[in-house]
């Protein structure tokens, strides 16, 4: 078992391990757990009522954060003609086809964050399916990163814009932003998230969906979050919207 140092130890007494915390505590605590002097990122994990050996399970999308997430996202677009320029003038870190696949396969090169592809060059890119996947970089439709407007899919992915997908164990993990962001903007994204997280249940999960939230910054514990709570929250918020 991993050992933390005192300044762990002293912080983890503010979170009570058996409390599911309303989410104004929550994040409220996220400021009052930090102990490092980098800007630390705040992450939830929620743990799905899905059954991740089921392909109709599966839990991916995609989703653009209010604050963003407090990163200088590095883009990559795979396109042709017209549409690399589109891709340069959004802000598009890197733009080609050929050329980038080469630089992929041959040199491993994978200095970028998000990768996004027009329709017609998939069947090109599926080439690097091997190399991308893995990471989570393969542009996919199911996130809207294969995408005719490829302007609109640079500009949400400098934005902020997240991916999410469930692992093996049926959770899904997600950055929404860093502690410097204050207490409102975290609780803002988070319940961008969450909202997003809900309507992505799918027709054949059965039973309670969301079972577990738990959010923390990076050298933090884990402090767990009453859904209950955060359903009132989000009917608030769409009544106000």
């Amino acid at each position: 078992m991993a050992k933390h140092g005192k300044k762990y130890d002293e912080v983890k007494k503010a979170v009570d391990p058996k409390v599911n915390y309303d989410l104004n505590q929550a994040m409220k605590l996220l400021e009052e757990t930090k102990t490092a002097k980098f800007d630390e990122t705040v992450e939830v994990a929620v743990k799905l009522g899905i059954d991740p050996r089921q392909a109709n399970q599966q839990i991916r999308a995609g989703m653009v954060l209010p604050h963003g997430i407090g990163k200088d996202i590095r883009v990559v677009v795979f396109a042709k003609d017209e549409k690399q320029k589109e891709a340069k003038d959004a802000g598009a870190d890197h733009v080609g086809l050929d050329d980038l696949i080469e630089k992929i396969s041959s040199q491993g090169w994978l200095e970028f964050d998000v990768s996004i592809a027009t329709p017609d060059v998939m069947n090109i890119v599926a080439k690097l399916g091997k190399v991308l996947g893995p990471r989570g970089l393969m542009p996919s439709p199911k996130v809207g990163t294969v995408t005719s407007d490829v302007a609109q899919a640079v500009k949400e992915a400098k934005a902020g814009r997240i991916e999410v997908k469930n692992d093996k164990g049926g959770v899904v993990h997600a950055p929404i932003g860093k502690v410097s962001f204050g207490a409102e903007k975290l609780k803002d994204n988070f319940l961008v998230f969450m909202d997003s997280l809900v309507k992505m249940k799918p027709a054949t999960s059965k039973g309670t969906f969301v079972r577990r939230i738990t959010v923390a910054n990076t050298m933090g514990p884990g402090i767990k979050i009453d859904f209950v709570n955060v359903r009132d929250e989000l009917k608030g918020s769409r009544a106000a919207a």
